[in-house]
């Protein structure tokens, strides 16, 4: 069965319970036949199965009195996050779903894998009038599924925090700085086209096509994701987020977010 690897997530504040932990989870567990770890940084495990290991976040290190928790993912980035460094990690958002095998998630060579961001949306023209913003953002890899070697990629929260403030000033998210420390270090790898999926962008039929037919999973799809709208709560409850996007039955993808 191989060495066994661990399946990350974090959870604090309201935004998200313990039940989105409890099917990300049971998703994993649907589809990783692989030994594993499950584990979710929290600041409640209230509600929370008992299979799932929970541990207190992870520190960044901003000074005493920072509020701010926009960055807080890079903490992931630790030298000595929770005695798992030197080991592969998958890491999962709480917002997406699971729908086929993972495992050939942790078989591509490489210390560090990210979706690429723009293979979430629609291309976008205008951005072309800079090309040198445009091949940046074009770089840009979408943090809510990356796989990483623990520890290895230490440089990331380090630059982040030697000024932060320069930081948070030169990029928008954190996903952007992150980005543009692992390209400069010749660690900036995507998955393969097609393995994580936009829900809105791949699975529903564009524009009124939408009123004539149900939205369907892409051949070679793993993980459905809800970038920008509508998120995935707002697609179990129907809301399509646009008057042209009907949800439809997504029977399919209701099975394989709750089993």
């Amino acid at each position: 069965m191989g060495e066994a690897v661990n399946i990350l997530c974090m959870k604090w504040g309201t935004l998200y319970g313990a039940q989105d932990v409890n099917r990300l989870f049971a998703q994993v567990r649907r589809n990783l036949p692989r030994p594993h770890r499950f584990i979710c940084f929290t600041d409640d495990a209230q509600g929370i199965d008992p299979g799932v290991e929970c541990l207190p976040l992870p520190e960044l290190g901003l000074p005493a009195g920072s509020r701010d928790t926009r960055w807080r993912k890079l903490a992931l980035f630790r030298r000595d996050l929770a005695g798992i460094e030197g080991q592969v990690a998958l890491f999962l958002d709480l917002d997406l779903v699971v729908v086929d095998d993972l495992s050939p998630f942790f078989d591509l060579p490489g210390s560090f894998y990210i979706i690429r961001d723009d293979d979430l949306f629609r291309p976008k023209p205008l951005r072309k009038v800079n090309p040198s913003r445009n091949r940046f953002l074009h770089s840009v890899g979408n943090s809510s599924v990356f796989r990483y070697v623990v520890g290895e990629h230490a440089y990331i929260k380090d630059t982040f925090l030697a000024d932060p403030v320069a930081a948070m000033s030169a990029y928008e998210i954190s996903q952007q700085f992150q980005s543009a420390q692992l390209s400069a270090h010749g660690h900036l790898n995507y998955w393969p086209k097609g393995w994580v999926v936009s829900f809105k962008n791949d699975c529903v039929p564009r524009n009124l096509r939408s009123y004539v037919a149900d939205p369907s999973l892409p051949p070679g799809a793993k993980i459905v994701a809800f970038a920008g709208e509508p998120k995935m709560a707002d697609v179990f409850a129907g809301r399509g987020g646009k008057w042209y996007r009907r949800i439809g039955n997504i029977d399919w993808l209701r099975r394989a977010w709750q089993g």
